[in-house]
C-alpha cells in the first residue's frame, strides 16, 4: 500500500473527522469560557480586590512603579502576574467542569441504551425447519 493511499485511508476515517470537528468546536467553546471568566466572573472578583483582577501583579523590578496596567508594567520590567494566572486557571477549571458534565451526560445516555431490553433474535431457517420436523414427529407418535 502506497504512502499516499495509506494517508488517504487514515484521513477519511470517521475518527479523524470527529476529532477535527471536536477541536473546532472546542476552540470556539474556549472563547465562550474566556468571555464568561473575563467579562462576568473577573469583574465580580475584582470588586473583592478593589482592582481589575487581571491587572493584579507584583513588580519584580524597581523600574516598575505600582498602579500601572499589567501590559504597561511588562514593558518596563518583569512582573509576577498572579492575577492573570488566576484568570487562566479559572478558565481551565470552568472548561474542565463543563467537559466533565458533557462526558457524564454521554455516559448516561450510553448506559440507558445498553439497559434497553433487546428483542430475541429471530430463529434461523434451520431452527424453524427443525421445529417443524419435531412437531410433525410429535403428532405421529
Amino acid at each position: 500500500m502506497g504512502f499516499l493511499s495509506e494517508f488517504k485511508q487514515f484521513a477519511v476515517k470517521g475518527n479523524v473527522v470527529d476529532l477535527a470537528v471536536g477541536v473546532i468546536i472546542g476552540a470556539a467553546f474556549g472563547k465562550i469560557v474566556d468571555s464568561v471568566v473575563n467579562d462576568l466572573i473577573t469583574p465580580l472578583v475584582g470588586i473583592f480586590f478593589k482592582a481589575d483582577f487581571s491587572n493584579i501583579y507584583v513588580p519584580l523590578s524597581s523600574k516598575v512603579p505600582k498602579g500601572l496596567a499589567l501590559a504597561d508594567a511588562k514593558k518596563l520590567g518583569p512582573v509576577f502576574a498572579w492575577g492573570n494566572f488566576l484568570t487562566v486557571t479559572l478558565n481551565f477549571l470552568i472548561l474542565a467542569f463543563i467537559v466533565f458534565l458533557i462526558v457524564k451526560g454521554i455516559n448516561a445516555l450510553k448506559r440507558r441504551e445498553e439497559a434497553k431490553p433487546t428483542e430475541p433474535a429471530a430463529p434461523s431457517k434451520e431452527e424453524v425447519l427443525l421445529t417443524e420436523i419435531r412437531d410433525l414427529l410429535a403428532k405421529k407418535a
